[in-house]
């Protein structure tokens, strides 16, 4: 449980909870794919898990749902009718069997005709409820493979909507045929009109042919939007100022070569509509093009001065930079000589006061600075170099870091304190006598 529960939420927890105990089922592992399949919704989980088990299919098992249906302009003031008669009977067998039957059929017709409205009175039309238009569809197409034969045009495998959708987004001819079981031309037109070969041949390559049974809800639904008068029935369908249009309508046991003739004549007059429609989607797909061109050129632009100002706000800072070290530099500088400044009002006080010439522990120096000025100053042997080196420091044209050495022998004198290191020596310790001449050199020089 542990494991099953670990990447869901404290909340989605709870809902497993809830569902196994509304549910009785044991497993966790079952009850947590159930509700994620159902994007955590409780309710409709539960309902959904009842239904199965009472064995009512479940709602993701269903089809999808159907495709919008794009408008269709039944009956244009154009439209072509035409109605094809049945064959009359010819010779005295075909009239005394077609009288002798006539009784029979009107009967019988009649008969059905009341007992399916009877019917319908108390028992909705089962054909009114359109589940599954794909297999209803499929179905049909099976029966007609049994009947008729594999001799026959393609079918288009879908429904009515999806069958309209394809010709308008493929700007192609449509045509419908509605079958009706139970009529007396039906047979006849199947094996002889649409089993033949150059029938078959035109169909298939100059349009989409869907086809359903009537008695089906898929075939049903189309039947009562087309409204035929009698089968067989045919309707040609066309994309036309923007709206499927049937343009022509053909009823009645046509045969071939008559069927044939005139959907060639029915495309060639039609084809204007197609051959604008083609036009429109290419100009509006140029336009698109052209645009997307535009707008690719102009976000090019648009990068390209957007570099060109990032680079130029980087200059800018690369500069504002510059100058801001400058600054800092120079203010360290400042701070530097002011520091050195305030450090040498500071050592001044701490070197002691010159001795008197007539002091016999005095020592005399002579200071060479860097520039050529000499400086002279009397220490006692006893002092340390230190304060040599402060009173060097303490001198406006001596340099900041520098080091004293004696002139003959050469040496440089150990005068300058450092932290962590003993005291200088004494004027005495360092060996120099009653007159020194001693040199301030540069350490930077």
């Amino acid at each position: 449980m542990a494991e099953a529960l670990e990447e869901i939420s404290p909340e989605q927890t709870e809902k497993i909870i809830q569902f196994q105990d509304m549910t009785g089922i044991d497993d966790l592992d079952r009850c947590q794919q159930i509700l994620q399949q159902h994007e955590w919704n409780i309710e409709t989980a539960v309902q959904d898990t009842f239904n199965e088990q009472e064995g009512v299919p479940s709602v993701y098992s269903q089809p999808p749902p159907e495709p919008r249906t794009p408008p269709v302009n039944i009956q244009p003031s154009d439209q072509r009718v035409f109605t094809v008669a049945s064959r009359r009977p010819q010779g005295i067998f075909q009239w005394t069997y077609f009288f002798m039957a006539f009784p029979f059929r009107f009967v019988y017709t009649t008969f059905t005709d009341i007992l399916t409205f009877i019917w319908g009175l108390f028992r909705q039309d089962p054909r009114r409820n359109v589940v599954d238009p794909v297999g209803d569809v499929t179905r049909f197409l099976q029966t007609y493979n049994d009947l008729y034969g594999q001799d026959h045009p393609v079918f288009y495998q879908g429904s009515y909507s999806q069958a309209l959708n394809d010709a308008k987004s493929e700007l192609r001819f449509l045509l419908v045929y509605l079958h009706g079981d139970n009529h007396q031309d039906t047979p006849d037109f199947c094996r002889n009109t649409l089993g033949n070969n150059d029938v078959i041949d035109f169909i298939n390559s100059s349009m989409l042919f869907w086809s359903c049974n009537t008695n089906s809800p898929e075939g049903y639904r189309v039947s009562r939007a087309l409204r035929e008068n009698t089968y067989p029935f045919l309707a040609l369908i066309v994309l036309r100022q923007n709206k499927m249009t049937v343009v022509a309508r053909i009823e009645g046991p046509i045969g071939p070569v008559e069927l044939t003739q005139r959907l060639e004549r029915l495309m060639s007059e039609n084809e204007t509509s197609l051959v604008a429609a083609r036009a429109d989607r290419e100009e509006r797909s140029f336009n698109q093009t052209l645009r997307a061109q535009q707008d690719e050129a102009y976000l090019e632009s648009l990068k390209a001065d957007q570099e060109k100002a990032r680079k130029r706000q980087e200059e800018q800072e690369e500069v504002r930079q510059i100058e801001q070290q400058k600054e800092e530099e120079e203010l360290e500088r400042l701070r530097l000589i002011q520091e050195k400044e305030d450090r040498k009002e500071v050592l001044k006080t701490e070197i002691p006061a010159e001795p008197n010439s007539t002091d016999p522990d005095t020592v005399k120096i002579v200071l060479k600075l860097p520039h050529g000025a000499r400086v002279e100053r009397r220490f006692l042997k006893s002092q340390s170099l230190k304060d040599l080196y402060h009173f060097a420091f303490c001198h406006e044209d001596c340099p900041d870091d520098f080091h004293i050495v004696t002139n003959f022998p050469r040496r440089t004198l150990p005068c300058e304190p450092k932290d962590g290191e003993p005291e200088p020596p004494t004027f005495a310790e360092a060996g120099l006598g009653k007159n020194e001449m001693l040199f301030v050199q540069d350490n930077e020089a």
